[in-house]
């Protein structure tokens, strides 16, 4: 077998393990739709390649996914590059994403976080302002969820040790989440 043929079949076995998260991916559907209908906004954060991820999460509500319709308030807290090294030299890197969570979220609001390994400080320390805020979250984690799990008021935990098949899982996950919402959303 080749070594593109395994990366498939690996990738193949991870996506069919999805399956198990149906429920808890309902469950964060119905959280995104209550904050987005009820005029509230999402955040969205994470490290690395799950920055990039959640500026790609909060791009698809605040333009589009796949339908025509109105764009809803969604906003990546890794877009702000001055913000971050003004955080990073003033107080911690710890600290990108809960101070922004500290300013910018509200009560209603949804927070949205991705890591693959489940051991951001970053991303746990924006889950802990959240809670404290009020704000509800969601969580899109890696492995076996690190110490970042338990943290969100829901978890989807893609299984596996591998980070690329783990960011495959996450974004079928995420795109999933954004097609479910998107037909439920009202069109203007």
């Amino acid at each position: 077998m080749s070594h593109l043929q395994r990366t498939i079949e690996d990738s193949i076995a991870t996506l069919r393990s999805l399956s198990a998260l149906a429920e808890p991916l309902d469950c964060a559907v119905l959280l995104v739709l209550r904050a987005l209908l009820g005029g509230h906004k999402l955040l969205v954060c994470g490290n690395g390649g799950s920055a990039s991820d959640a500026t790609h999460l909060a791009t698809e509500f605040l333009c589009r996914f796949q339908n025509d319709r109105r764009p809803y308030p969604a906003i990546s807290l890794t877009a702000n590059g001055e913000f971050m090294t003004a955080v990073c030299n003033d107080y911690h890197a710890d600290e990108i994403f809960a101070r922004q969570v500290w300013g910018l979220a509200e009560k209603g609001d949804v927070l949205i976080v991705i890591t693959t390994s489940g051991k951001s400080k970053n991303v746990v320390r924006a889950l802990e302002e959240a809670k404290k805020k009020g704000v509800e979250s969601i969580a899109f984690l890696g492995r076996d969820g690190g110490f970042t799990k338990g943290l969100a008021t829901i978890d989807l935990v893609v299984p596996g040790t591998v980070t690329a098949r783990i960011q495959e899982g996450q974004k079928v996950l995420y795109h999933a989440l954004c097609e479910i919402v998107e037909e439920k959303l009202p069109k203007a």
